[in-house]
């Protein structure tokens, strides 16, 4: 499946604004993270986490979907292949990890942050609300240096496609007669 090239510049707009929309969130995640740990008022880090659980809720998920399915539709629509080159399959296995643990890890952890919140209660701990947000930080971060930068080459699938479609295409048994 080729994608025709309006479909395609379309679908790259997508991809690029819902993965920016997920470096965002998460750069937001971890901004309201820091503000629930580090401050010294109850009400600031409820809200904090709260905050952090809305966007969890509502916002991480579907743009976590949006970005892989858009990132699919590129792939597979486009000479660079899901399978084809390194860093599209890197990138393609990270974004799987970092939606599942959105919705497996994330989003279970701050339901039970908000429940364990009391007004007159202690702050969560750095060890409670910061590590996810800084490994998909990191993550996006990463898969962004990979998309710009597209390290490592192709895949052995990649390389047997492209001998593939090197190789001269057989002439039809009536013309090697012919040639002769």
């Amino acid at each position: 499946m080729k994608l025709s090239r309006p479909a395609r510049r379309a679908s790259l707009v997508v991809h690029v604004a819902a993965s920016a929309s997920w470096l965002g969130l998460t750069l937001g995640s971890l901004a309201l993270a820091v503000t629930a740990t580090a401050t010294g008022s109850a009400v600031t880090a409820e809200a904090s986490v709260r905050a952090m659980k809305l966007f969890s809720d509502w916002l991480l998920l579907p743009v976590a979907f949006l970005t892989s399915l858009s990132g699919v539709l590129l792939s597979v629509g486009t000479p660079w292949g899901l399978l084809r080159h390194r860093w599209v399959t890197v990138k393609f296995w990270l974004t799987l990890a970092a939606t599942a643990a959105t919705a497996f890890a994330l989003r279970p952890g701050l339901d039970t942050a908000v429940t364990a919140m009391t007004p007159s209660g202690p702050a969560p701990g750095p060890g409670d609300l910061l590590p996810a947000p800084i490994v998909s930080l990191c993550a996006y971060v990463f898969m962004t240096a990979i998309s710009v930068l597209k390290p490592w080459g192709l895949t052995r699938r990649g390389r047997n496609h492209r001998t593939t479609a090197r190789r001269p295409a057989p002439a039809p048994a009536g013309q090697e007669a012919a040639v002769r």
